[in-house]
């Protein structure tokens, strides 16, 4: 069995060099519903952004072919090239990580029935299409030395158009505390393309009541040739069985 590596930041107990500003930076977001352009990361053009999102893509298709790819070769033919929903700049968004006063330790269930130690380093606070929304940030221990969050979530397109355990997300991390929320990168677990592999499924905080059509998403049905394993399919009830033991 592979476990499927998480890259996640390295400090445990989280700050960045000024608190207070970043704070009334994303407040100030908030405040105008995250509408001005001041109040974003600095981003590229979109025709730059489109790009480099099209050539990220292109590279994953090229390393998870072959024989060396961790998606076995008889189910690359409709595995590969990956599936994707358009890129949409509206599911790219700032979000304030909010560091919270215990950065508790806890398991969360995997494909495999085991169970990974993750820390919740705090909230990602963002407003998406209107709507405020917020997602658990997370790494996993022991914590290696690189530098992003970890963010699984589910959402209701899980089940039918993306993969039933959910998404990933990885944010490098910031000094300001705030992010670049970008669902367009939301990508398949390792689990999805091989049994091979062990991957965490979200906590159910991470599950958001809306459909994120952006990112990696399922071949249409008659395409698949294997059906998603019942104990991928019933991930929402296994972490909702693990519920009280989170925070």
């Amino acid at each position: 069995m592979r476990v499927q590596s998480i890259r996640t930041a390295s400090p445990t107990n989280w700050q960045w060099d000024h608190p207070i500003a970043g704070y009334l930076v994303v407040m100030a977001c908030l405040l105008v519903n995250l509408a001005s352009a001041a109040c974003s990361p600095p981003r590229p053009d979109e025709d730059r952004y489109l790009d480099q999102l099209i050539t990220d893509r292109e590279v994953k298709d090229r390393e998870f072919s072959g024989v060396n790819s961790i998606v076995p070769i008889d189910r690359q033919a409709w595995m590969v090239p990956l599936r994707y929903y358009e890129p949409d700049a509206s599911y790219r968004v700032p979000a304030q990580l909010t560091i919270g006063d215990e950065q508790p330790i806890f398991e969360i269930p995997t494909s495999t029935g085991q169970f990974r130690t993750v820390q919740r380093v705090g909230t990602l606070q963002f407003v998406l299409k209107g709507e405020s929304m917020n997602l658990a940030a997370l790494v996993e221990l022991p914590v290696d030395n690189s530098d992003h969050l970890f963010v699984p979530f589910r959402d209701e397109t899980s089940g039918n158009e993306t993969y039933p355990a959910g998404r990933y997300l990885d944010l490098p991390n910031t000094q300001t505390g705030i992010y670049d929320l970008d669902f367009n990168r939301a990508y398949h677990p390792y689990c999805y393309f091989s049994e091979e592999y062990e991957c965490p499924f979200p906590p159910p905080e991470n599950r958001l009541a809306t459909m994120i059509r952006a990112g990696e998403r399922l071949p249409p049905e008659s395409e698949r040739r294997i059906p998603l394993t019942p104990s991928i399919s019933e991930a929402g009830q296994v972490s909702q069985g693990n519920q009280d033991a989170n925070p």
